[in-house]
C-alpha cells in the first residue's frame, strides 16, 4: 500500500511527540504523588511528635485515665484524617488505643505496624522517618498511611516509682498513628485526569502544528514539484513552480525553474539548429542551380550595355538588370556562405585590432549617417585562436546593421572589449543607440531570411555570422531594453575548442 511522505511524516512526528508528552506525563504525575506522599508522611510524624509530647508527663506518672482519654480525643479527630491512634508496649501489646476493642490485644511481628522495625533488623530508635511508616488497605478498602514513633528509656522513666524498667532497656513502647490517605489518594487521581487530558490537548494541539507545518513545509512543495516534473515529462517544458520559502525545498523548486528555462532555450536552440540545417541543405542546391544562369544574364546584360552605350534609354534598363543582377549573386554567394561555411583557419588573434580594421571598413559609410563612434577597448585583453577575416566579416555586419537600425538622422555606435565569465572568454560588443528591436521580434533576429529591413536585406548575415562564431566555439547575444538601443556581444574562447568537442549551436537573444 502507497502512502504518501506528508502523511508517514505527521504519523512519526506525532507519535513521537504523544510519547514525549506521556513519559513527561507519567514522570510529572509521579513526582506530584510522591510529593503528596511526602507531605502526609511528615504530617503524620509530626502529629506523632505531638502527641508523644501531650501524653508524656501522663505516661511518667502513670496517669492511664488522662493518657485513654488523650488518645480517645486525638481519634476522634477527623478533620485530620485520623483513623486511630495506638501505644504498644515492649511485648507488642496494645496499652492504649482509640478504638477500644483492640486494648490488651497483642499484634505478630509480621503485622503491618510491627513489620517495619522487625524487618529493618535494626534498634526502632536509630530507623528514619520512611522506615517507620508503612501504607496498607483499611477493610473498606481506603489506603491507610501509619508511622510509630519510638518512646524512649528517660533517666526519669527508669527511676520512677511507677515502672519497673531497668536503665539498659531503650525503648519502652511504640506510638502507632495511622491516617487516612483518601483525601491524597483523591487528589492524586484528580491530577492523573487533569495531566492525562492536558497530555491529550498538547498531543492534538503538537499534532494540528506539525499537520500545518508538514503540509506547508514539506508536503506543498513536494506535490508542486511532482507536478512540475509531470508536467515537463509530459512536454510542458515551460513549467514554473512556486518557490515556497527560504530553505532547501525553496532552492530545489529555484534549480527546478532554472532547469525548465534552460530547457526552454534547449529546446529554442534546437528549432533553431533544425531550420538552419534545413535552409542550409535548400540553400547548397538552390545556389548550384541558379548561379550559372545569374552569371550568364550578368556578363551578357554587361555587352549589351557597351554596345547600346548611345541609346540612353536602353542603358538604364540594361543598368537595372546589372544591379539586380549583381544583387541576386550576392545573396546566393550569401547562402553558399550560410550553407557551407569555410572552416575557419585559427591562430593567435588581436580581437581589438580586428574591431579596428573592421570600423576602417564601414568608416566612410557610417559618415555619410552621420554616426558617430566610441571606442572602449580593453588594452589587456589577451590574444584570441580564431579567424581574423572571419570575425571580421562578422563585426563588419554588425556594424552595418547598427547603422541602419539608426537611420539616417545619426546617433552613436560603441564598440567595447573585455574579458569575461572568469577570464575564460574575451567579448567584443557592438551597442547602438537606435530604436532597439521589438519583443516580438527579438526571438528570431537570427533565423535566415528574417529581416526587418524589407527589401533593403537578405535576412542572412545574422545567421552567417552566428554561424561563424558557432564554428569558433563561442556564441552571439543580443540584448535590446525598451528605449536603449540594442547590442550585439560577440564571445570567444580565450582556450581554443577541438570542433569534435563543441556544443551544439546555441543562439541566444536576451529580452
Amino acid at each position: 500500500m502507497r502512502t504518501r511522505i506528508g502523511t508517514r511524516l505527521i504519523l512519526g512526528a506525532g507519535l513521537t511527540t504523544a510519547l514525549v508528552i506521556g513519559v513527561m506525563a507519567a514522570a510529572i504525575v509521579r513526582i506530584h504523588t510522591a510529593q503528596l506522599v511526602s507531605e502526609r508522611t511528615r504530617h503524620a510524624n509530626q502529629l506523632s511528635e505531638t502527641i508523644k509530647g501531650a501524653t508524656h508527663d501522663d505516661m511518667l506518672e502513670n496517669r492511664r485515665e488522662n493518657l485513654h482519654r488523650q488518645i480517645r480525643a486525638v481519634g476522634a479527630l477527623q478533620q485530620e484524617g485520623i483513623r486511630k491512634v495506638r501505644l504498644f508496649n515492649k511485648e507488642g501489646r496494645i496499652m492504649f488505643s482509640s478504638v477500644e476493642a483492640e486494648i490488651g490485644t497483642a499484634l505478630d511481628t509480621k503485622a503491618e505496624a510491627c513489620f517495619a522495625c522487625h524487618a529493618e533488623g535494626r534498634p526502632l530508635e536509630k530507623l528514619d522517618m520512611p522506615a517507620r511508616s508503612r501504607f496498607y488497605r483499611a477493610p473498606d478498602g481506603t489506603r491507610v498511611l501509619g508511622i510509630i514513633t519510638p518512646i524512649p528509656n528517660e533517666a526519669s522513666c527508669s527511676t520512677a516509682a511507677c515502672h519497673a524498667h531497668g536503665p539498659k532497656q531503650s525503648v519502652l513502647g511504640v506510638l502507632d498513628v495511622n491516617i487516612s490517605m483518601a483525601e491524597a489518594d483523591a487528589e492524586i487521581a484528580r491530577s492523573r485526569t487533569w495531566m492525562l487530558g492536558l497530555a491529550l490537548v498538547a498531543v492534538l494541539a503538537t499534532g494540528l502544528i506539525l499537520w500545518w507545518l508538514t503540509r506547508s513545509l514539506v508536503v506543498k512543495p513536494v506535490a508542486a514539484l511532482v507536478a512540475g516534473t509531470r508536467a515537463v515529462a509530459g512536454g510542458e517544458l515551460g513549467t514554473t513552480i512556486p518557490v515556497m520559502g527560504r530553505h532547501e525545498l525553496g532552492d530545489l523548486a529555484k534549480a527546478f525553474n532554472d532547469m525548465t528555462r534552460r530547457l526552454v532555450e534547449t529546446q529554442r536552440q534546437l528549432t533553431q539548429a533544425d531550420k538552419l540545417a534545413s535552409v542550409g541543405r535548400l540553400a547548397a542546391g538552390i545556389a548550384h542551380e541558379i548561379n550559372n544562369p545569374l552569371t550568364g544574364v550578368l556578363s551578357y546584360a554587361s555587352l549589351l550595355r557597351k554596345r547600346l552605350d548611345a541609346d540612353k534609354e536602353s542603358c538604364e534598363d540594361l543598368d537595372v538588370i546589372v544591379r539586380e543582377t549583381k544583387r541576386c549573386r550576392g545573396i546566393i554567394r550569401d547562402l553558399l556562405d550560410f550553407a557551407r561555411p569555410t572552416p575557419p583557419t585559427r591562430k593567435p588573434t588581436d580581437l581589438n585590432e580586428v574591431a579596428r580594421r573592421a570600423i576602417a571598413v564601414v568608416m566612410s559609410q557610417l559618415a555619410l549617417n552621420q554616426v558617430q563612434l566610441a571606442l572602449d577597448l580593453s588594452p589587456e585583453l589577451p590574444e584570441v585562436p580564431a579567424d581574423g577575416n572571419q570575425v571580421q566579416q562578422v563585426l563588419v555586419n554588425l556594424l552595418l546593421n547598427a547603422a541602419d537600425a539608426i537611420g539616417p538622422s545619426g546617433g552613436t555606435i560603441r564598440v567595447s572589449s573585455r574579458t569575461a565569465e572568469g577570464d575564460r572568454f574575451a567579448e567584443l560588443a557592438v551597442h547602438d543607440n537606435g530604436p532597439g528591436i521589438s519583443e516580438e521580434n527579438l526571438p528570431r533576429v537570427f533565423e535566415p531570411f528574417f529581416t526587418t529591413k524589407g527589401s533593403h536585406g537578405t535576412g542572412l548575415g545574422l545567421a552567417v555570422s552566428w554561424g561563424i562564431l558557432e564554428h569558433h566555439g563561442g556564441r552571439l547575444e543580443v540584448e535590446s531594453p525598451p528605449g536603449e538601443g540594442t547590442c550585439f556581444t560577440l564571445r570567444l574562447p580565450l582556450d581554443e575548442v577541438p570542433l569534435s568537442l563543441k556544443l551544439p549551436a546555441e543562439p541566444s537573444a536576451i529580452a
